[in-house]
């Protein structure tokens, strides 16, 4: 009862602190740590031991597995250099940096002994900087640089305090140290691969949502325990399989498995990781106690923390400038491909390194023979407490100083309806292949609604400020909803009255659920371009038509479609025509005036006629550009 009260009552914090820090907007890890410490010192409270076996397998497992899944391969891919730069070789350069510094500052120290607290402290937590990134509207490029560099640091960290470990031990030789290294990395990812294989052609075969779930529950600790077992990295192993899961599972699962996983490791997500970091703070009486043993004068120990902390900083900003001098002389010298980052992302990439749970726990790694272990943990602790604080409460303001460019929603509604548009145009043509000429025209209709439908909320998403209150999709959505309520009131007074069986109502209910879940969007504020919104390379298309320059003409109207005018119709957006200046409504207008004018006079290109927006769409080729 104990235990569970406990279990409980962390649960209920970590709600409670992470509601308030959402609504105050300020950094939840950090007041979970806060909010910790205050709790080790209230008398009565029971000091909380942070076993490092647990945290090692039984927490980074399925939170590394839950990161990755969500990660996209391609762009990881696209990322490997820096990404291998940071988990790497940052981790290596941070681990012997803070080593020297540490053996200068701790009295009796071995240089071995301060090379393991620099690979204790070398890997950061993402988390943190990720949940920073996302809320100030950091460059996406910049986000998934810091979620690929946690995704794989761990691994470098911890093979490195494993060795530094053994050389506290005894002699290591540099040979013994890379090769160490090297098979803990190739084990970690041929294990990783391997089970990555085995357990996408397993899920192929599963039709039941709970049992895949289940199954998924069980990879990261499958893939972490089998890559130890063949003394292979277990991190490294679950990142590598997480990767492959996430890339293969829109091939390999239904619809309702991936919802029901997704929501699920969710879930498993937030709760781990945000009591790790109560975790850390209930850490502290406990820390304190034992430093007390150590003989060092306070003033010694502030000293040394101080000297820490301030290596851990100084170490990444050094290799972040490091990395742009060299890019530089390498591209003036014609060596390096591609652009060089602008200073600014690499001095965003720099602040961005607050520690985390990884750091704490492979602190209580350390042999209890370790000389001033108890100083280490202590070091560790302050890293991680003294990132958070400092660079969590000041990497926003930095970001907004530097005025990054933030992710542009319109830029992203006009990527997501062309997606939605060659999604719709295939499915609308496979529908052709398939209909048979029994099949009701009704049938059919209805699904061409519902194709064309989804289309359109969209393409709705563009433009809106400067035309309709509320488009089509808006109304649907909006009269939908209130109908659903007043069918669930009615299911409730059926159940109420007992006029039904259980079973019955309980599909009833899963009918009405699922109706809910397939309208389009939620109530939320439309993208509003911060910036002239042009199609983004990556989505853009190319042809003759839409590659010829055409001559400037003078539209036909300047806030109208006569068409609609004259019919006595509303329009949602208007387009021009490159070719004449014709000014008409779009598709997902009632009239479609804009298909119209191309079916009539076979002028290929049409350009987005509303406020701040450029990007064309060739109706010959059907392709946006």
């Amino acid at each position: 009862m104990e235990i569970a009260a406990e279990l409980v009552a962390l649960v209920l914090t970590v709600l409670l602190v992470t509601v308030v820090a959402r609504r105050m907007d300020w950094s939840a890890p950090l007041c979970l740590v806060a909010v910790g410490v205050a709790v080790s010192f209230v008398p009565g409270v029971p000091q909380y031991e942070l076993d490092p076996e647990v945290v090692l397998i039984g927490l980074l497992p399925p939170l590394l597995y839950s990161a990755s899944i969500q990660t996209s391969l391609i762009a990881f891919r696209k990322l490997r250099g820096p990404i291998a730069l940071l988990s790497v070789g940052l981790v290596v350069f941070t681990a012997f940096g803070v080593g020297l510094v540490a053996w200068l500052v701790v009295p009796g120290l071995p240089l071995a002994a301060g090379i393991a607290l620099g690979a204790i402290v070398a890997p950061p937590d993402a988390v943190a900087a990720s949940v920073v990134a996302r809320r100030v509207g950091m460059p996406r490029k910049l986000v998934r640089l810091l979620e690929g560099e946690s995704l794989f640091n761990d691994a470098a960290a911890l093979v490195a305090l494993r060795t530094a470990i053994a050389a506290i031990a005894g002699a290591v030789s540099l040979w013994q140290v890379g090769l160490d290294f090297l098979l803990a990395a190739v084990g970690g990812i041929v294990v990783g691969f391997l089970v990555g294989l085995i357990v996408t052609y397993v899920r192929a075969k599963l039709e039941d949502t709970i049992t895949d779930t289940a199954l998924s529950f069980a990879v990261p600790f499958a893939a972490y325990l089998l890559a130890e077992a063949v003394h292979g990295s277990g991190v490294l192993a679950v990142v590598v399989t997480g990767l492959i899961q996430g890339h293969q599972t829109p091939r390999i699962q239904s619809g309702p498995s991936r919802l029901a996983s997704r929501l699920n490791w969710e879930t498993v997500q937030f709760l781990l990781e945000n009591m790790v970091f109560l975790l850390i703070g209930l850490q502290v009486r406990r820390i304190l106690h034992e430093v007390g043993k150590s003989g060092l004068t306070l003033w010694q120990l502030a000293g040394i923390c101080a000297a820490v902390l301030a290596a851990t900083i100084l170490t990444r900003m050094l290799w972040m400038a490091g990395i742009g001098v060299v890019k530089r002389v390498l591209k003036t010298l014609g060596f390096q491909r591609g652009k060089v980052w602008p200073w600014r992302y690499s001095a965003v990439i720099a602040w961005a390194g607050m520690r985390g749970v990884v750091t704490l726990a492979a602190a209580f790694v350390l042999p209890a023979d370790t000389p001033q272990r108890a100083v280490l943990v202590l070091a560790a602790f302050v890293v991680v407490a003294g990132t958070l604080v400092v660079q969590g409460m000041t990497l926003p303001p930095l970001i907004r100083r530097l005025r990054l460019p933030r992710p542009d929603p319109a830029e992203d509604a006009l990527q997501e309806a062309a997606v939605l548009h060659d999604m719709t145009r295939a499915a609308l043509a496979k529908l052709e292949e398939l209909r048979r000429p029994e099949d009701p025209p009704e049938v059919i209709e209805r699904l061409r609604d519902r194709l064309q439908g989804r289309s359109d909320a969209a393409w709705e998403q563009l433009g809106r400020q400067s035309t309709l209150a509320e488009t089509p999709s808006d109304a649907y959505r909006r009269l939908r909803v209130q109908l659903l309520e007043t069918e669930r009131e009615q299911f409730l007074s059926a159940r109420d009255r007992g006029t039904a069986d259980d079973a019955v109502l309980r599909r009833v209910l899963a009918r009405l659920d699922i109706e809910e879940s397939m309208l389009d969007r939620d109530d939320e504020e439309p993208p509003v371009a911060e910036r002239e919104l042009s199609t983004p390379a990556a989505t853009a298309g190319s042809c003759k038509h839409l590659d010829h320059e055409w001559p400037a003409q003078e539209p036909s109207s300047r806030d109208s479609c006569a068409e609609c005018l004259e019919a006595g119709l509303t329009w949602v957006h208007l387009r021009m025509c490159l070719k004449c200046g014709h000014v008409a409504c779009c598709d997902s207008s009632p009239g479609k005036h804009a298909s119209q004018h191309f079916h009539e006079t076979r002028h290929p290109v049409m350009r987005s006629f509303e406020p701040g927006e450029t990007w064309r769409w060739c109706f010959v080729d059907k392709q946006l550009g």
